[in-house]
C-alpha cells in the first residue's frame, strides 16, 4: 500500500516553511495544524479551568463523567486551543469521553515552570468539579507529552491521586537531545530538527532551571508508580528515540506501558487524522485505551 496521504501532507508542510520570528511561528503552527475543521456535531465550550483558559468538548453519545485533560504540543513556545482542536475533539469522540484542552502559558514570556503550574491548576479544577482521579486521563503531543509526565511527578510528590492513565503522542522528554534519532532521522522529519529544539529548550528555561531537571526532561525522572501509559510515535520522527527510550524507562520501573510505532508517520501526525489513515488508526487505538482505562 502506498503512502500518498502522508506524501500529500508533506507537500502542504513544505509549502509553508517555518518563519523566524516567534509571532510568525505561532501563527504558522495554527495555519498548518488547523487546516481541517472539527466535526460539526461536537460541542465546544470555553471554560476558565482554575485560572487557565480552556475548552470543553463533547461528542454526541460521549460520557461527560469521564474526561481527557489535554496538553498541546509546540515546544512550550507555540500551540494553542485552535492548533489542536481537531485532534482533541477527535480523541474525545474516539474514546467516548469529554475533553478539556487548556491554553497553558507559553515561553519565553512565561518560562518553566509556568506551563506545569497551569497543568496542575487545570487538574485541580477537574477534581474540584467532582471528577475522581480514576475518571481523568491526561495526555498531550510533543512538549505536551513531556508536560504530562512532569504533571504526574508533581502530583505524586504532593501525595495526590494520579490520573487513571496517560497518552503521549510523539513526546519530547529529553531536552538534552541525546537520542540518536535526532540526527539519524533529520533528513526524513519535515518538522523537528536539532537547531529548532535547541532554540525551544533555551526559551523554556530562560527563567532558570536545568535540562536535567526531571520535571523538564522526564526521561531522567523516577518513573515508578505512574499510571498506565500509551505512547505513540512515527518512524519518520527525529524524536523517535525519545518515545522508545521512555517506554523502556517506564518498563524498567515496572510501569504498564504500550508503545506503538507507526511506519512513515511524522511528528504529531494524529493532528491531521482527517487526511491520514494512520491518524485515524492512532486515534482509534488511543480511544480504546482511554475508554478502557477510564472504565468504559
Amino acid at each position: 500500500m502506498g503512502n500518498s496521504d502522508i506524501d500529500a501532507l508533506r507537500a502542504i508542510l513544505a509549502a509553508s516553511p517555518r518563519p523566524q520570528s516567534l509571532a510568525e511561528r505561532r501563527a504558522r503552527m495554527e495555519e498548518v495544524t488547523a487546516i481541517d475543521p472539527i466535526d460539526p456535531d461536537i460541542v465546544v465550550t470555553p471554560v476558565d479551568a482554575g485560572g487557565v483558559p480552556g475548552e470543553w468538548s463533547l461528542a454526541p453519545g460521549a460520557d461527560p463523567a469521564r474526561v481527557l485533560l489535554f496538553l498541546h504540543g509546540g515546544g512550550y513556545s507555540s500551540g494553542s486551543l485552535k492548533s489542536h482542536r481537531t485532534m482533541v475533539t477527535g480523541a474525545g469522540r474516539a474514546g467516548g469521553i469529554r475533553t478539556l484542552a487548556i491554553a497553558y502559558r507559553l515561553a519565553p514570556e512565561h518560562p518553566f515552570p509556568a506551563a506545569l503550574d497551569d497543568a496542575e491548576a487545570a487538574y485541580g479544577f477537574l477534581l474540584a468539579h467532582g471528577y475522581a482521579a480514576s475518571s481523568i486521563a491526561v495526555g498531550g503531543d510533543s512538549a505536551g507529552g513531556g508536560l504530562t509526565l512532569a504533571l504526574f511527578q508533581r502530583l505524586r510528590a504532593k501525595g495526590l491521586d494520579l490520573p487513571a492513565c496517560g497518552w503521549l503522542v510523539s513526546p519530547w522528554v529529553d531536552l538534552h537531545m541525546s537520542g540518536a534519532s535526532i540526527d539519524a532521522k533529520d533528513a526524513v522529519d519535515p518538522l523537528i530538527h536539532r537547531a529548532y529544539l535547541e532554540m525551544l529548550a533555551e526559551a523554556y528555561l530562560s527563567g532558570g532551571g536545568s535540562r536535567s531537571d526531571p520535571l523538564v526532561s522526564p526521561l531522567h525522572a523516577d518513573l515508578s508508580g505512574l499510571p498506565p501509559i500509551l505512547i505513540q510515535v512515527g518512524s519518520a520522527e527525529t524524536l523517535l528515540d525519545d518515545a522508545v527510550r521512555m517506554a523502556g524507562r517506564l518498563g524498567a520501573c515496572d510501569g504498564e506501558v504500550r508503545l506503538s510505532i507507526y511506519p512513515h508517520m511524522i511528528h504529531a501526525w494524529p493532528i491531521w487524522y482527517h487526511r491520514l489513515a494512520d491518524g485515524r488508526r492512532a486515534l482509534a487505538e488511543a480511544g480504546a485505551f482511554l475508554g478502557e482505562r477510564l472504565g468504559g
